[in-house]
């Protein structure tokens, strides 16, 4: 199949990596707003060809958005507008005004809303990764507005990448991703900011740093042009997580100013159960 990729940072160029290993796509196209994106994916055989966008739509069989959310938004009804039998689908990590942007959009049933629930704090197509996508979850939603046969296409290039498929609406997915994902990035940029800030003073701050400071601060290092429109996007859910963290963080606060060690066990003893859901 020849698939068109749009957006050659991360996800869409681990897709290219693995969907050509794995014997998905038989020739990829690449399309990025970045040259030097697009020229790197070609350089190291991420891509086959660079394509204008124009190019990319008509003569792929398989599109996929891989682009920020707010991009997405604007770029998704332009695809669909241009399509006649492709098969569409975008990776962004906020679903309900995407879905509603293109609900009844003449072209909707070839579109699959979905979200590969991977990445890393890198970016750019230097930071593609083989096997990123191994064994993680892919959420598609509001499946039932999508044609059958274009959601097992969609399903048979996740299989490839080694992904298991979830359902649900594009409403509860926010609600989730608020909760699992975005609130995680708002707590490491906030971390960051704090140590920062207090670095100015303290020089040998980092060098007291251990691995437990690398993988809370980690997500710290991830691209501002593509979560700050998440959190636009998603701001409703996410401020009612965020009020909800800011209240465990006051409880953390109170025992501590009181001295209160029983307070402090109490309310670790409490974030502990978080392994059994995590079953590690």
């Amino acid at each position: 199949m020849k698939v068109g990729i749009i957006g050659l940072g991360l996800i869409g160029g681990s897709m290219a990596a693995d969907l050509r290993k794995r014997g998905f796509a038989s020739k990829i196209l690449g399309h990025d707003s970045s040259k030097l994106h697009a020229e790197t994916a070609l350089k190291i055989g991420l891509i086959d060809a660079i394509s204008t966008m124009e190019e990319l739509i008509d003569e792929s069989e398989f599109i996929i958005l891989a682009i920020p959310a707010d991009a997405t938004l604007k770029l998704l009804p332009k695809v669909l507008d241009r399509i006649s039998t492709q098969v569409v689908c975008d990776v962004a990590s906020i679903k309900s005004q995407i879905c509603e942007r293109v609900k009844y959009h003449q072209n909707r049933k070839q579109f699959v809303a979905s979200h590969p629930m991977a990445g890393t704090e890198h970016s750019g197509p230097w930071a593609a990764k083989a096997g990123l996508f191994d064994g993680k979850a892919t959420i598609f939603c509001d499946a039932e507005d999508s044609d059958e046969k274009v959601l097992l296409t969609v399903h048979k290039m996740y299989e490839h990448l080694n992904m298991r498929v979830l359902y649900m609406s594009g409403s509860n997915h926010d609600v989730h991703a608020a909760y699992v994902s975005h609130i995680s990035h708002i707590s490491s940029f906030a971390l960051a900011l704090t140590v920062l800030e207090k670095e100015k003073n303290e020089k040998n701050i980092f060098d007291l740093a251990s691995g437990g400071f690398d993988s809370t601060v980690r997500l710290a290092k991830s691209d501002a042009e593509m979560w700050a429109p998440i959190f636009n996007h998603n701001a409703d859910n996410i401020l009612t997580v965020l009020n909800t963290y800011i209240e465990s963080l006051t409880k953390f606060k109170t025992a501590i100013e009181n001295r209160d060690r029983d307070d402090l066990i109490n309310l670790i003893s409490k974030a502990n159960r978080i392994k059994r859901a995590l079953k590690n």
